[in-house]
């Protein structure tokens, strides 16, 4: 069945690569754009956060591969390297059209418009984003696609055949991800016409990927007894995963603002002080709780930091990300804390931190946004503008939380009746590294031994 399952994605691939060759996705003439439309500056700039964001991903593998079990480090890793390669070629066949193609009664784009990324290279810009050539924009696009499947992966580790992953996130990339783009960032999307400010994906990729998360803990249930209690393998990988998340970020914030301005420097200055608040809120939070400071409760603190403001990140002043992040951390510690006296079993607390995580910062958005920071937004509630977007925000919390939730449980059932997802008792006694991959860290055999 497993030789059966891996034949199918191997043969849809060869059959895209020939594809290919017979249609090469040429530009149809020369490029329309003249060259005095396209800012040097701005392409450059871009290019380097389309590269940071990416990094974001190995950053993410380093961060859930040293909190899971030795035995699960690159069952674990894998499936955030995976979703590079996946994503990459589902994007380039189909998921760009469907979040950014020609609008279908606001709520998806038609899946043939940029097909295998046809009719991108002819010149045309994306509306949005009209100084940088609309091929970057596809690619910026793309690495928030890649790292929004990733992110779920926290929320089933050591406990999901490999396979079935590989399904889930094609399924979801398509039918729960680009849509969510497609409402949120395109501007016929009916999120994006009801007035909703989403600057660098609160909504799309951090309330989607939490829920989605909640909704996989929910389906695949708990792991036997005490598995939970497990010790992390490497805290230094943890650390490293948070820099490096800490330092990409500065491409998933400043880069959304899609040019080399003043814009970006501001998300740029707002992303790295939320972090610093967040992790900070966090061990002083635990503090005062009787706990100890610890390396991954900073960790997680400044993540969720990272989190909240993404949402907010061009659309609010630098000290308001000081108390975004702080108030942020705060939220997610207590319901870790409560998720942990449950029995939901979200291995490394993806709902708390992401799903809540974003949903605070979407809410914080809606109170402090300010049209003095980004012209293209409107004032917050706080700063008199009312409670219009703060309701419009509430909304889009709701619809999105629900379109995800709902739609991954759907999406895990169609996957499970495929392809089984959960391992088997023995397979997670032994380990995925050696039962999903047959490969083992040095670190396992000691630990085996």
């Amino acid at each position: 069945m497993k030789s059966k399952l891996t034949l199918i994605p191997f043969i849809a691939l060869i059959a895209v690569s020939i594809y290919a060759v017979f249609n090469q996705g040429l530009p149809s003439g020369i490029p329309a754009l003249g060259v005095d439309k396209i800012n040097t500056g701005d392409v450059a700039w871009v290019l380097t956060a389309t590269a940071l964001v990416l990094f974001m991903t190995p950053g993410l593998a380093l961060f859930y591969g040293g909190m899971v079990n030795s035995k699960n480090i690159i069952s674990t890793m894998l499936q955030s390297f995976i979703s590079m390669g996946i994503i990459s070629i589902v994007w380039v066949v189909v998921g760009f059209s469907v979040a950014f193609g020609t609008d279908v009664g606001g709520l998806f784009g038609n899946p043939l418009s940029f097909f295998m990324l046809n009719n991108v290279l002819d010149g045309s810009p994306w509306s949005l984003a009209p100084t940088i050539p609309l091929i970057l924009f596809v690619l910026f696009q793309l690495k928030f696609a890649i790292i929004t499947p990733a992110l779920i992966t926290g929320s089933f580790s050591e406990r999901i055949k490999f396979t079935s992953y590989v399904l889930f996130i094609c399924l979801f990339s398509v039918f729960i991800y680009a849509p969510l783009a497609h409402w949120a960032w395109h501007p016929d999307g009916w999120l994006f016409k009801m007035g909703v400010l989403d600057f660098a994906g609160g909504t799309v990729v951090h309330i989607s990927a939490g829920c989605a998360a909640l909704a996989a803990a929910l389906y695949l249930g708990k792991r036997k007894e005490g598995a939970e209690e497990n010790t992390p393998a490497n805290i230094p990988f943890v650390l490293l995963g948070t820099a490096i998340l800490w330092f990409g970020w500065f491409g998933f914030n400043a880069g959304s603002a899609l040019g080399a301005g003043s814009l970006a420097v501001t998300a740029f200055a707002t992303t790295n002080t939320a972090a610093a608040a967040a992790g900070l809120a966090w061990i002083f939070f635990d503090g005062v709780s009787g706990k100890k400071p610890t390396a991954i409760g900073f960790s997680i603190g400044a993540v969720v930091g990272l989190v909240a403001i993404t949402p907010a990140a061009g659309y609010v002043s630098i000290p308001v990300s000081i108390f975004i992040g702080t108030l942020a951390s705060i939220i997610s510690n207590l319901v870790v804390r409560w998720r942990a006296k449950s029995t939901l079993d979200d291995t490394l607390d993806v709902f708390p931190c992401h799903g809540v995580g974003g949903m605070t910062g979407m809410l914080l958005t809606g109170l402090f946004a300010s049209k003095l920071i980004n012209s293209a937004a409107v004032d917050g509630w706080a700063n008199g503008g009312g409670s219009g977007l703060f309701v419009s925000h509430l909304i889009a919390l709701l619809a999105v939380a629900a379109f995800a939730f709902f739609g991954s449980l759907l999406l895990l059932k169609i996957t499970d009746m495929i392809s089984p997802l959960r391992v088997t008792e023995e397979e997670k006694e032994i380990g995925l590294d050696v039962t999903q991959h047959g490969e083992e860290t040095l670190i396992n055999k000691v630990t085996r031994r």
